[in-house]
């Protein structure tokens, strides 16, 4: 009974037959009119990437990989469908999502994280940043809240987390064990790298996934567009926390000294990087201005950093390439519903824009806040986004709102308030290998964080519509 494994035991067994059953049903069962075999199996696909993802039977890259598989088998002009059975998707479509425009802005900021790091730049910020903070608790609390939200922003929140954890560690065993200090800190980790990566489109991978669904309806989101709306909420939102933290959880000692261990050579490489990163996000803030597009942007430092001999081979395995792959089967999922016609036949046969807008805006944030703190929230948005953006595009009512956009935009941002237990992201899971923060004390901060955070989320991106 020690090697029974519930997931692949129970749970893929019931994921096939669900499968089957969606794939073998009478075609009447949906409630289309004229579904055709192909929508038909997109339907019993997207079933297997929602039960594989919301189980995580498997790892999430390899349900995207394989649902990109099943999509390319069952209905691309280059696998076993044929033209009787309804409109094909041709092949080449399906897999340009493994070399999507996002895709190429995420890998670019990867390849900026990874730079930063093997310089010590990263090293660099920490200490200059977390300087000003000085030596008392509550400010050592912001600063730390602030450093971990900005680098959140830019490198991989699970990344920052580890690190700040290094540099955290030291300091707790320092404190009073009978005080909260020790939980403010411990929980200032995940609070501030889920919030810090909704500043920018390639802090967190429901961004990107927006972004990219958009992108496909010819809807174009600048990174500037994008930071001068949600990094005020992200600022906004690191101020609550830190006084929810100090209420809940107060410091009992009067000084905490902070050491970042680490030495850093500022060679010509150190700064190299630095430039480039600066220059990257120069450029990616003033799209709107230059007129370039950000995920041609994300390309410059890849370029840059490689002719100059910094990001090496050895450093491609650095890359989260799971991430990028994880994301790609979300990718796929959009084009498989709108090539084959299927999203065009669900918005016939499902009365959508007699909906209220408010209504579907409320349900869908909280539906994505509520999946993400049990999933991952980029599994969340990959099941969630293609679905809405068929919504959003059936819905003339939402117009009056931002339309489709701002539907998709509340969503991606409700998934990075999502915190409420350990599995809900990795950084919460580093925090509470502390063995510092409860499980109950997690939950109530979760909770009040990310319903306001949804909250003000909606707010901005309502009054100032992209």
């Amino acid at each position: 009974m020690k090697n029974f494994n519930v997931k692949l035991c129970v749970l893929l067994p019931l994921t096939i037959a669900m499968v089957l059953f969606m794939w073998f049903a009478p075609n009447e069962m949906f409630g289309i009119d004229g579904l055709t075999v192909i929508q038909q199996r997109t339907i019993a696909i997207f079933v297997y990437a929602a039960l594989m993802w919301m189980f995580e039977i498997i790892p999430a890259w390899a349900t995207s990989v394989s649902t990109i598989v099943f999509l390319l088998l069952a209905i691309s002009n280059k696998g076993f469908a044929n033209e009787t059975q309804g409109a094909m998707v041709n092949f080449k479509e399906i897999m340009a999502a493994f070399a999507d425009p996002v895709i190429m802005l995420f890998l670019g900021g990867f390849v900026l994280a990874i730079a930063a790091s093997k310089v010590g730049l990263d090293l660099y910020l920490a200490r200059v940043l977390l300087k000003p903070f000085g030596n008392k608790p509550k400010f050592v609390l912001l600063g730390f809240l602030t450093i971990i939200s900005i680098m959140s922003m830019f490198m991989s929140n699970t990344a920052t987390a580890a690190m700040m954890l290094a540099f955290l560690a030291p300091v707790l065993k320092t404190l009073p064990e009978n005080g909260g200090g020790r939980i403010s800190l411990a929980m200032a980790i995940p609070i501030a790298a889920n919030i810090g990566g909704l500043g920018t489109p390639i802090g967190t991978p429901p961004n990107a996934i927006a972004i990219g669904q958009l992108a496909s309806a010819g809807i174009e989101i600048g990174f500037g567009a994008w930071m001068i709306r949600m990094v005020p909420v992200v600022v906004v939102m690191i101020i609550f926390a830190w006084y929810l933290l100090r209420f809940f959880f107060p410091f009992k000692a009067d000084k905490i000294e902070i050491k970042i261990e680490g030495d850093i050579k500022k060679d010509w490489t150190f700064w190299a990087v630095t430039i480039t990163f600066l220059g990257t996000i120069l450029l990616w803030m003033t799209g709107e201005i230059t007129k370039l597009n950000s995920n041609v942007i994300a390309l410059i430092p890849f370029a840059v950093l490689a002719v100059l001999g910094i990001f090496k081979r050895e450093d491609f395995a650095k890359i989260d390439w799971h991430v990028l792959w994880m994301v790609a089967g979300g990718f796929a999922l959009g084009t498989a519903l709108n090539k084959t016609g299927l999203a065009e036949a669900m918005v016939a046969s499902i009365p959508f824009g007699g909906w209220s807008a408010i209504v579907v805006l409320i349900i869908a944030g909280l539906l994505g806040w509520l999946l993400s703190n049990f999933i991952a929230n980029s599994s969340a948005a990959n099941l969630l986004v293609p679905i809405l953006a068929v919504v959003g595009a059936a819905m003339p009512s939402l117009d009056a709102f931002g339309g489709m956009t701002t539907l998709l935009v509340c969503v991606a941002a409700s998934t990075s308030f999502a915190m409420m237990f350990p599995i809900s992201t990795p950084p919460n899971a580093i925090a509470c290998s502390t063995g510092l923060i409860k499980t109950p004390d997690m939950m109530k901060i979760g909770l009040i964080v990310g319903l306001t955070g949804i909250a003000l989320a909606y707010g901005v991106i309502l009054l100032f519509p992209f």
